[in-house]
């Protein structure tokens, strides 16, 4: 238990820290999104950058 100071000269007030955490097992049977774990692409080069942002001008 810890106390801490309050907002007013002379007061304090007594603070609980308690965990709410709870474990949830997997479920074997659950489905999942196939490749939902897999690695991000990566990003493209600055030249494609900048030859996608050319064409979206382009194209407008």
């Amino acid at each position: 238990m810890t106390t801490e100071r309050a907002g007013t000269p002379g007061r304090y007030w007594n603070t609980v820290l308690v965990t709410t955490e709870t474990a949830i097992a997997d479920d074997p049977e659950a489905t999942t999104v196939s490749g939902m774990n897999d690695p991000l692409p990566p990003r493209p080069n600055r030249a494609t950058r900048r030859a996608m942002q050319r064409a979206t001008r382009r194209n407008r």
